[in-house]
């Protein structure tokens, strides 16, 4: 496993007036790019051939450097790492990144600084022992009603499993009892949606009925504070664009319902709430201290919901950069602490820039 020492020799060689920004091209990269760009600092970027024109292509002012690979995958060899080196790389981790890059090579061969808890990306997995349920619960904040196997459904439920085509997404279907979500999991399976297999470790859980929230934080060690950067809302396809349609028009349509993300939007929260919001991002920061040290750092969203009784409940944890490009122009929070405009991208680079000028980079990075 990389230890801090490892990445710190490598910044105590890097030439920090000449630091590159680093992203895996999907997901955020573009929120990432700008915000890099509005801090002056330079960029890098890795693209996969196929999939580089949105950077390389039609927003090129925010690319100084690129890589094309075959395959994301690719970037974990040593000539690729030894060119994001030479150019004093600091890189961003998303989604994307830590699915295309295995946890085992992120965590043991991918020898450049990254910004953030390398080690927290994993909790993301259902399957691991750690996973954001168990931070959840350990930091007391408030999650739906799990249930171990069909045969436990005794209320609405969501069914959290992972689709068969897109590894990187997860299909969604819900249910009232053990016969409804055998009927709905099968036709699905035969639909080529999920896979049996997959089916197998999905996640069972209460569906909470509130109005739903993704709310986007970002702790700065540098200041030892809590940042709340403000909330999007997902617009999920075929699921949002079904229900616009009349009840007579549904009734008249068989089709298997998906709640695939496809784009976002802003939102904001009334003012009484704010210090519930504020309490449960410290709250998973202080448990993120405790059980993997040092804890979070820079970004992440906790996804969730508010009940009628204005109780917040987590469903999931972002533990990295969220794919939220809409906060930087739509939230009211960033400017309240600010003065300005902030977008998450921006805030990392603002982040990483302070540190170099105080000496204190070693704090920021894993």
């Amino acid at each position: 496993m990389i230890n801090k020492e490892e990445v710190w020799n490598i910044v105590e060689n890097y030439d920090l007036n000449n630091i590159h920004i680093g992203v895996l091209g999907s997901h955020s990269a573009l929120d990432i790019l700008d915000g890099a760009k509005d801090e002056g600092f330079k960029t890098i970027i890795v693209c996969q051939k196929g999939r580089e024109k949105t950077y390389l292509k039609y927003y090129k002012r925010l690319i100084n450097e690129y890589i094309l690979l075959d395959k994301f995958s690719m970037m974990i060899n040593d000539d690729i790492q030894n060119f994001l080196r030479n150019k004093n790389t600091i890189f961003i981790p998303h989604r994307a990144f830590s699915t295309y890059i295995t946890y085992e090579d992120i965590e043991n061969n991918f020898l450049i600084p990254i910004f953030g808890n390398r080690y927290m990306l994993r909790t993301e997995e259902r399957n691991f022992e750690k996973n954001q349920y168990y931070l959840l619960e350990r930091a007391g904040i408030r999650q739906p009603k799990k249930f171990k196997s069909p045969s436990e459904i005794d209320r609405l439920v969501i069914v959290k499993v992972q689709e068969a085509k897109r590894k990187i997404e997860r299909a969604f279907f819900t249910a009232v009892s053990e016969e409804d979500f055998w009927r709905k999991a099968n036709k699905r399976i035969e639909e080529g949606v999920i896979r049996r297999e997959d089916l197998e470790k999905a996640v069972i859980e209460e569906f909470v009925i509130g109005t739903y929230f993704n709310f986007n934080f970002f702790y700065s060690p540098l200041k030892n504070e809590l940042e709340f950067m403000g909330i999007d809302r997902r617009l999920q396809t075929n699921l949002h664009d079904f229900i616009s349609l009349p009840a007579k028009q549904q009734l008249e349509i068989d089709i298997i319902l998906q709640n695939v993300e496809i784009g976002h939007m802003g939102a904001t929260i009334r003012e009484s709430m704010l210090e519930k919001v504020f309490e449960i991002g410290e709250k998973f920061v202080e448990i993120t201290k405790r059980e993997f040290p040092p804890g979070i750092i820079g970004p992440f969203a906790l996804q969730g919901a508010v009940t009628k009784d204005q109780e917040i409940v987590i469903f999931d944890v972002s533990p990295r950069m969220p794919g939220s490009p809409v906060i930087g122009t739509t939230s009211p929070y960033t400017k309240y602490a600010y003065g300005i405009q902030m977008s998450m991208g921006r805030r990392i680079a603002r982040e990483i820039k302070e540190a170099i000028e105080t000496g204190r980079i070693k704090e920021l990075i894993t």
